[in-house]
């Protein structure tokens, strides 16, 4: 099939085609005949038909339409949906509820994601799939190794930034496996990892306004050479806190001279409630 399909640069296409590395994802996604699996990018469908297979039901989400003209007809099997849509713009809660709905007494289905995400967009996609309200029960997602390891990155690792403190508030995330460039079809130029997002029933830290919150850690990160006074001070115009930098940093236990890099998700969330008190 891939030799049919000619890859699209502007949409970051590399088809997976490895058979080991794609059943390997398989296991690792582990599905349960009553889940429902939301498949992103399924590309020329290497993955498709083993979850499908394994699952309550499936639905496909490819923003290439001839990769879905291509996947109706050479996937078939009963309980896929394929849909041409971008995941940016999709409508995640009644997605999840038309699946559901195609699984006799599974109202409550699992609801997981696994997908192949184009390195240019995969935050963006990662992002939009955390925000409250989509009810994902976990998400395996294979994307560019130096993505993974930024967001599985604990405090004081250099890779620790605003996508690992954004993601580990809303979810437990572990690297499973590396994926070398080979495995792809035309091989990307890096290395590319699957790792397992575990959503959590409510986030590791209480915030009083979750926008704010993350203004603030994206502010903190802004110049990472520079101290967490020095980043929030600049920032402190536009972030309107309403008291001193320095007194919150005090009062939560923070050493001015730290880098935001050094902060656990706890103590970005003490000093905000300190910021805006």
């Amino acid at each position: 099939m891939t030799a049919l399909i000619k890859s699209k640069k502007s949409l970051g296409q590399h088809f997976l085609t490895d058979h080991l590395i794609a059943r390997q994802i398989i296991e690792s996604v582990s599905p349960r005949a009553e889940d429902v699996i939301i498949e992103i990018g399924p590309g020329t469908g290497a993955l498709t038909a083993m979850l499908a297979r394994r699952s309550g039901h499936v639905v496909a989400i490819e923003i290439d339409a001839s990769l879905v003209e291509e996947l109706r007809r050479t996937v078939s099997v009963r309980n896929l949906s394929i849909v041409n849509a971008d995941v940016l713009k999709l409508d995640w809660p009644q997605t999840i509820e038309d699946a559901r709905s195609r699984i006799p007494g599974a109202a409550l289905a699992r609801a997981r994601v696994v997908a192949n995400l184009p390195y240019y967009i995969s935050t963006p996609i990662i992002e939009r799939l955390l925000s409250p309200g989509r009810g994902l029960f976990d998400m395996t997602l294979m994307l560019q190794r130096e993505v993974a390891d930024r967001i599985v990155s604990e405090p004081g690792n250099r890779a620790y930034g605003y996508l690992s403190v954004m993601v580990q508030y809303y979810a437990l995330a572990s690297k499973l496996f590396d994926v070398p460039p080979s495995a792809f079809t035309p091989s990307p130029k890096v290395w590319s990892a699957v790792i397992r997002l575990v959503v959590r029933e409510g986030p590791a830290v209480e915030v009083a306004d979750e926008a704010m919150f993350f203004a603030l850690v994206r502010a903190a990160f802004a110049q990472r050479r520079k101290t967490i006074r020095n980043n929030l001070k600049a920032a402190a115009t536009a972030l309107e806190f309403r008291g001193p930098v320095e007194s919150a940093l005090e009062a939560a236990s923070i050493d001015p001279r730290r880098r935001a890099e050094t902060l656990s998700l706890i103590e970005f969330a003490e000093l905000f409630k300190q910021l805006n008190e």
